[in-house]
């Protein structure tokens, strides 16, 4: 049996920190994990630029509120899931998450914890265990299942390696350039068509 791994941003939905820096002006936080491979680095940057410029977590949770899936995002979703297993695996928080996974359609989610102190800034991060996507990978696979994984950025580059079987979706072309043993897909359809391939 399958199951499919998926990363989130940039792969169903638009990346979270991106719009936060589109809505607010502050250029830094356009910087994602497809140019910053060092999660926990990124994420502590990040915290010092929302505590700089007094941001609080209502007000990045107000920008998500906004935001939708990529477009065909929920029709291939809902088209994979009839097939097979689904498994969100993402750096993103549970703070973030509810409203973008509500409009998917509730599929599963395995993702991070932000640390809130009582004014409602986010004072740090807890995430669920150190590399996080190829532990749950391995567990999964500890259960028996084939794995397809998806990932678009450097932090999924060890969750399609743990894979059976790994695809890059919708990257950018300096993570294709460095791992050149993945398959790539732009777009959904393209995506489709190579999980069907392995699953057969």
């Amino acid at each position: 049996m399958h199951i499919l791994c998926l990363d989130l941003e940039g792969c169903w939905v638009p990346e979270i920190w991106v719009n936060v820096a589109k809505s607010t002006g502050i250029k830094e936080l356009e910087i994602t994990t497809r140019e910053e491979p060092d999660y926990e680095k990124l994420m502590k940057r990040r915290i010092k630029l929302l505590h700089e410029h007094n941001l609080k977590l209502t007000d990045i949770q107000n920008v998500i509120a906004k935001m939708s899936p990529l477009d065909g995002a929920k029709e291939a979703m809902d088209e994979l899931r009839s097939h097979m297993q689904v498994v969100i695996i993402s750096d993103t928080f549970e703070q973030f998450a509810g409203p973008l996974m509500a409009q998917l359609g509730y599929p599963t989610i395995f993702c991070n914890t932000l640390i809130i102190d009582e004014n409602d800034n986010i004072i740090d991060f807890q995430l669920r265990q150190p590399d996080q996507k190829k532990k749950v990978i391995q567990a999964l696979k500890g259960l028996d299942y084939q794995i397809i994984a998806c990932g678009d950025s450097y932090n999924d580059i060890t969750m399609l390696k743990e894979a059976d079987h790994g695809i890059l979706f919708q990257s950018p072309q300096n993570v294709i350039d460095e791992f050149p043993e993945f398959p790539t897909a732009k777009n959904y359809s393209e995506l489709k068509n190579q999980i069907y391939t392995y699953t057969k």
